[in-house]
Formats: structure tokens, C-alpha cells, sequence
């Protein structure tokens, strides 16, 4: 007769322990305990998938670049984010928070590609509402085969035997293995059938999409050796209340980290926004203060969008200080650099920040746009549509150079601004020289006064 056992893991590293632990003694972190029940006797800790490789050893002289073995998808968000597309036999963990759209923008990337054959693995939905996406994003690839299953030896048994060109978990938190008594979902399943996915994804060159869920700390489920186990970890983020979605690589042994894709959802699927800065920036007929133009920056990806400010008196003996998009603790320091250096009074004025499109950014960069549009709000002073901002503001006024400043000058020089403000000590390359656009630079937020709002 079976027993059970209850055991518990680390979320971090996977350790077992027969005992509740506040500390785990492999990796040292705290609270990281999850209990599970096991039970003895009808499986094998060892799981149930086994190798079927008769590789040998190479020498690292031997081993031959092959770049031929990276596949583009029909998303070109989606390559620049993998670095050119998906390399094959490369397991790849996708991201995000409930509905934020992981099985649309996979399925829409199957869909719209009419040469591959893929194996779509559904453990949460039914073939029919697969289905209704798929008429909904337009399907055109009639080689995408829906298998509604969960066991990880059957999922493995059937990309065997009908050789499909590319598989999609939805999602690996539904996927147990049978080789494991544990429930499904908990961390010792989710570890094994990823593992087993991992070997057979690097033995028959075949790229494996898992899907993930999000846990309320906003981190994938599972234990974290999970997003060591996998090659790719992919973030699908973007605010529930807007249409804009970005998708960042966190992880990525076969490039770099440093590219972002940006998608808008609509009613037929995701739209690839090539330019975002297009989005984010609005033109508007009349002169308008509390609104400036500032180039930010993510990873390598430069973008120009709009902040908006508005400073009012207090209407009560506390000061509001509310953003929406923006760092709320670095505005609190931008307002005491305001009223220690430029001498206005923030401490009796409410201010409130938007960033315009729904985004959020942590770019220290946005510094001198943000006290540009809090100067023209406080001043009613509405600055020129055609000038824009990018520098980062010290506690002692001075303006620093914003990372990789030479790519915000470009991206506004090429969107037809005709002037930008850097800081004094940023050294101008030689391709910013040639651009169509006047670069300002300023060495404190004083001199931002003089030279964009013309006050003395």
C-alpha cells in the first residue's frame, strides 16, 4: 500500500528537506519553503524519460559555428527580441500576468508563419476555445496541431514520432510527469518535466515554448531553478488599463538582453509597433503648458515620449506628490533639487507626473524632461514643440550625461526634432555632429532656465 510523505522544497534552488525550514542551507534564502505531498511507492524520483543520445566528447577547438541553425519567425518584434529568431533546440520560458495576452502572441506567431509545423500543447484550454483565438487573430498556417494533454511523456511521445518543427506548452505549470508522485504544479514536478523537456528539445534540434505563470510578487511560478533549467526567459508586461504591451528578454544564452519588442492588442491580435516612438508622442495644434518631450531609453532601443506635469497650490496642509508611470521617490528628490537650486517654493505646490501612453520607465535619463515640464506648468510657460530633453539631474543641480546619449540624439534627429538639451558633459561623437538637429548642452538645471524657458 502507498504512503504519502509530505516533504518540503526550496522555490529558489529545489532542495528537499523532510522538515519545515525558515532559511534554506543551500542557497541561503529565506521564506523560500513550499510543502508537498509525495507518495511512496508507485513512482520513481528519477522521472520516466530516458535519453535516447550517444553523444561524445569534443574538443572546444573542433566545434564549428553553425549560424545557419537560427530560424526568423513572422514577427519581427519577436526576432529582435531573440536576437534574429529562434534557434533550434532552445527552450524558451514566456512570461507574464493573467491575460496580459502569452497564448495570443504565441498562437499568432504560429499562425502567421505558413512553413512550420507545431505542435500546440493545450493544458488549460479546450481545443475549441483555441479555436475561437485562432479565427480571431486570423489563422493561415494549417499545419498547427492542437493536442490537449498534460503528461509530459505523451507530449515528448508525440513530437517523436509526427517530427514537428517547433512545440508550445500552455502552460508548464499544467505538465506532470509521471515518474513523480508529487501534485501537479508543485515545484519538484514543474523542475522534472522541464529537465525532461530540455533534453529532448537539445537532442532532436526541436524549439519548445513554455508558457508561465506570474505569482502576486509578479515572479514566473515554480521554483527558480527553473528559469535556470531554460535557455530563454521571455517578459510579456504591459498595464491592463492600456492597449501596449512590451516584451523584454531577461535571460538569453544566444544574444543579448538588451532589446525590447513593442506590441499593441486589438480585437483581431497583436499589432507590431515598429516605431514606438510614433505612439507616444502627440502633436498638438495650440501651445500647451506642463508638457515636454523627453528621449529615453531601453536596453538599445531609444524612443521619444511625452511627460506631462501639473503644479497647483495646496489644497490642503499636505503637499500631493502622485505619478503615474514615473518613480515617485526620484520625484520627490527632483522637487527638493528644484526648490534648493532654482529657489521655488515645491513644499506649498502639489505636483503630479504622467508619463503618456500607459508606459513605465526607470530611466534616470528623464530627469531634466521631467523638471522641464514641471518648471513650464509652474510657470505657464508652454515650451517648444520641436525641442527635447535627456540628461540626468545630481543632488547638487549638476546635469549628467543619460546613458547612451549619442542613441537618443539620433532617434530625435530622425523624427525631425530640431533641437535637444544633453549635459555639458557629454562628449559629442562625430556622427551626432552630422545630424539635421542643435544640441544644447547645460551643466545645471539653472542654465535650463536661461537657455529653454528664458527667464532669468
Amino acid at each position: 500500500m502507498a504512503k504519502t510523505k509530505i516533504v518540503y522544497f526550496c522555490k529558489e534552488c529545489g532542495a528537499e528537506f523532510p522538515k519545515w525550514f525558515g532559511k534554506c542551507t543551500e542557497c541561503g534564502v529565506w521564506g523560500s519553503a513550499s510543502e508537498e505531498k509525495l507518495i511512496q511507492g508507485s513512482g520513481s524520483k528519477t522521472g520516466s524519460y530516458v535519453s535516447n543520445s550517444k553523444s561524445k566528447p569534443i574538443l572546444l577547438a573542433d566545434i564549428k559555428n553553425d549560424t545557419s541553425t537560427r530560424k526568423p519567425t513572422s514577427l519581427g518584434e519577436i526576432n529582435r527580441v531573440l536576437g534574429g529568431g529562434v534557434v533550434e533546440g532552445s527552450l524558451i520560458l514566456l512570461g507574464g500576468e493573467p491575460g496580459i495576452g502569452k497564448s495570443t502572441l504565441l498562437l499568432q506567431m504560429v499562425l502567421s508563419t505558413t512553413d512550420t509545423k507545431c505542435l500546440y500543447v493545450s493544458g488549460e484550454e479546450s481545443p475549441q476555445q483555441i479555436k475561437l483565438r485562432a479565427d480571431r487573430v486570423g489563422s493561415q498556417n494549417n499545419n498547427c496541431v492542437v493536442y490537449p494533454e498534460t503528461s509530459v511523456d505523451a507530449i515528448i511521445e508525440e513530437l517523436r514520432t509526427n517530427k514537428y518543427d517547433m512545440a508550445i506548452i500552455d502552460s508548464i505549470q499544467t505538465v506532470y510527469s509521471s515518474g513523480l508522485d508529487s501534485v501537479v504544479g508543485g515545484v519538484s514536478q514543474i523542475r522534472e518535466s522541464a529537465v525532461n523537456l530540455l533534453k529532448f528539445s537539445k537532442e532532436s534540434n526541436i524549439p519548445i515554448f513554455l508558457v508561465g505563470h506570474i505569482t502576486k510578487e509578479g515572479t514566473i511560478a515554480g521554483p527558480k531553478v527553473l528559469e535556470h533549467i531554460v535557455d530563454v526567459v521571455l517578459q510579456f508586461e504591459g498595464d491592463p488599463n492600456t492597449s501596449y504591451r512590451i516584451l523584454r528578454a531577461l535571460k538569453n544564452r544566444f544574444g543579448s538582453t538588451s532589446e525590447i519588442g513593442v506590441f499593441e492588442m486589438r480585437s483581431e491580435g497583436l499589432r507590431e509597433i515598429m516605431n514606438p516612438s510614433e505612439i507616444l508622442l502627440n502633436r498638438y495644434d495650440e501651445s500647451l503648458t506642463g508638457i515636454a518631450v523627453g528621449a529615453t531609453i531601453d536596453g538599445i532601443r531609444p524612443y521619444l515620449l511625452e511627460v506631462q506635469a501639473l503644479v497647483s497650490p495646496v489644497a490642503f496642509g499636505m503637499p500631493q506628490r502622485s505619478t503615474t508611470g514615473f518613480d515617485n521617490r526620484r520625484l520627490n528628490m527632483l522637487l527638493a533639487v528644484i526648490e534648493r537650486r532654482l529657489g521655488y517654493k515645491m513644499i506649498a505646490k502639489d505636483t503630479f507626473i504622467n508619463i503618456a501612453g500607459g508606459f513605465k520607465v526607470k530611466d534616470t535619463g528623464l530627469d531634466l524632461v521631467v523638471i522641464a515640464a514641471i518648471l513650464s506648468s509652474l510657470l505657464d510657460f508652454s515650451l517648444p514643440n520641436d525641442i527635447c530633453f535627456c540628461g540626468e539631474v545630481g543632488l547638487s543641480g549638476e546635469v549628467r550625461p543619460a546613458p547612451r546619449t549619442e542613441y537618443r540624439i539620433s532617434e530625435a534627429a530622425r523624427l525631425g526634432f530640431k533641437s535637444i538639451v544633453v549635459s555639458k558633459y557629454y562628449k559629442i561623437e562625430k556622427f551626432s555632429q552630422s545630424l539635421d538637429i542643435k544640441i544644447i548642452q547645460i551643466s545645471k538645471v539653472e542654465q535650463l532656465v536661461k537657455t529653454v524657458l528664458g527667464n532669468s
